[in-house]
Parts: structure tokens; C-alpha cells; sequence
């Protein structure tokens, strides 16, 4: 049974940083594609960050600000967020899938979800 259990989220002020970890359960996190999606409210879910193989992918919108790592030895996948805007307010959910590199910012490329954990950026 693969569990992904997020933790980390809070309120930030503009500017300022924060660290998610995903911990997994029933998945090996270095022979998965181990993702990062974000949903703000009203919005579709979107990617942020992946890892997979020796390699990070980034959307856009964050690039330069966060960082996708892991911790082979804990099983666990984490993403720096720095210079937080608060556009980054959303709900941010750990993936983790057999993903192909031309689909990895599509949802149906991962198979199992964390429960989310809340990122509020506000002064």
C-alpha cells in the first residue's frame, strides 16, 4: 500500500520561505517520478516541481524559487520554497508515478496522492 504523507505548509509572509516534505510509504522515491502539484482556490490543480531519475523539472512560475530534493535514506521528497508571493497560495500535494519525461506536469502521468498539506502566503 503506497502512502504519501505531506507536512510543512503554514502561513508565510510575502518574501519568505518554506519547506515541504513528502514522506512515502510503499514506493521507493529514487525509481519514481516523485512530483509536486499546487491548487489555489477556484483554480485547477498545476504542476510545480518533479524529480525523477537524477533530474528536476520546474513550471515556470517558480523556477529560481523552489527547489525539488530527496532523501534516499528517509524515503522522503522535499521542495524548498523561497521568496514566496502570494500567488503561491494553494494547497500542494506530493505525487508519485512511473512518469515519462514528456508527460511529467500531467496529473494522469502519477499514481498516488498525498492528502495535501496548505501553503498561505499573506502579510
Amino acid at each position: 500500500q503506497v502512502q504519501l504523507v505531506e507536512s510543512g505548509g503554514g502561513l508565510v509572509q510575502p518574501g519568505g520561505s518554506l519547506r515541504l516534505s513528502c514522506a512515502a510509504s510503499g514506493v521507493t522515491v529514487n525509481r519514481y517520478g516523485m512530483g509536486w502539484f499546487r491548487q489555489a482556490p477556484g483554480k485547477e490543480r498545476e504542476f510545480v516541481s518533479c524529480f525523477k531519475g537524477g533530474s528536476t523539472y520546474y513550471a515556470d512560475n517558480v523556477k529560481g524559487r523552489f527547489t525539488i530534493s530527496r532523501d534516499n535514506a528517509k524515503n522522503t521528497v522535499y521542495l524548498q520554497m523561497s521568496a514566496l508571493k502570494p500567488e503561491d497560495t494553494a494547497v500542494y500535494y506530493c505525487a508519485a508515478g512511473r512518469v515519462i519525461t514528456s508527460s511529467l506536469a500531467s496529473e494522469s502521468s502519477y499514481a498516488w496522492w498525498g492528502q495535501g498539506t496548505q501553503v498561505t502566503v499573506s502579510s
